[in-house]
């Protein structure tokens, strides 16, 4: 079934792109990620210009985000006053985002920088959780005297002021560290039309220390928020929405992410983080190569 995308100028196979969608919104259910760190490189492997993947990635992962808090809302799950000071910096680093993708479409680098951008965040986000699956699947006997006490939150927050309670995380922090957390995931999202989630996760867990049963939930939480904004701002600023290509990734995502819920209640996470980490360094290894590579069709998209 072809779909002709009008701003990404070219005809797709419409239930291909569903279905990219719908495993978008798996690894949201699954993970507590948008999933954009994904679908973005997926669909640039497909022939999308990565300006419009980009923009349109980021609408797309809008709604996995929402089924997902809808899902985690229900088990008491979200942190919604943590997830409102993550969701006012996240606004705050579209913001700072914003201005820096426009300066690299600007001098007609936007696409390079993009690229690059995923082949850093990819690799090295694949071989730490790697490593993480596979140290949590080496037998218990021969790690039990190496294990260390778990900490709180690192000593950096816990030396910020102005601390304030946050009842469902169980934490009594400074908001200064959620906020700043935020303001890097918005500046990802807008350059990259990732959710962020890949980073709020393990920094929500190791760095804030918040409670893994609220995790989750208040990342999707933020990133529903947060994808909202970027979304607007592309379609004001860039204008490489592509409303077509978004919707068809939203049909799939909204779907697929109940389906990763009920996977995330009865699967064994080392086996799922140790299976996504080889998906993830492929597509850096792909990335990678395409850098190098002459492309068959050498294009780009330009604002009207």
């Amino acid at each position: 079934m072809d779909v002709y995308l009008p701003i990404a100028n070219l005809s797709v196979n419409g239930l291909l792109i569903v279905a990219l969608g719908a495993l978008t919104g798996v690894l949201s259910g699954l993970f507590g990620v948008g999933g954009g760190f994904l679908t973005t490189p997926l669909l640039i492997f497909y022939g999308i210009p990565p300006t419009v993947a980009a923009a349109s990635a980021s609408t797309q992962v809008t709604g996995a985000s929402v089924s997902g808090v809808l899902a985690h809302s229900r088990r008491n799950g979200v942190d919604y006053r943590m997830g409102m000071v993550m969701v006012a910096g996240g606004v705050i680093g579209a913001l700072f985002g914003a201005l820096l993708f426009r300066f690299f479409q600007s001098i007609g680098q936007i696409d390079v920088v993009i690229n690059i951008l995923y082949v850093l965040m990819l690799g090295t986000i694949g071989m730490l959780m790697a490593k993480e699956a596979m140290d949590a699947l080496r037998p218990k006997a021969a790690t039990a005297g190496n294990t260390v006490k778990k900490r709180r939150h690192h000593p950096l927050v816990a030396a910020l002021p102005m601390r304030w309670r946050f009842y469902r995380s169980g934490l009594y922090i400074s908001p200064l560290a959620p906020l700043l957390l935020g303001v890097i995931v918005g500046i990802l999202t807008m350059l990259m039309g990732v959710g962020g989630g890949f980073i709020l996760v393990p920094a929500m867990l190791y760095i804030l220390g918040m409670s893994g049963n609220v995790v989750v939930g208040t990342s999707l939480f933020q990133i529903m928020f947060v994808t909202m904004v970027t979304t607007m701002m592309h379609a004001m600023t860039t204008k490489a929405v592509d409303i077509v290509l978004a919707g068809l990734l939203l049909l799939g995502s909204v779907m697929g992410a109940q389906f990763g819920t009920q996977i995330a209640l009865k699967a064994r996470p080392e086996i799922l983080r140790l299976v996504l980490a080889a998906i993830v360094l492929a597509v850096a290894v792909r990335m990678l190569l395409g850098l190098g590579y002459q492309p068959d069709e050498i294009f780009t998209v330009t604002p009207l």
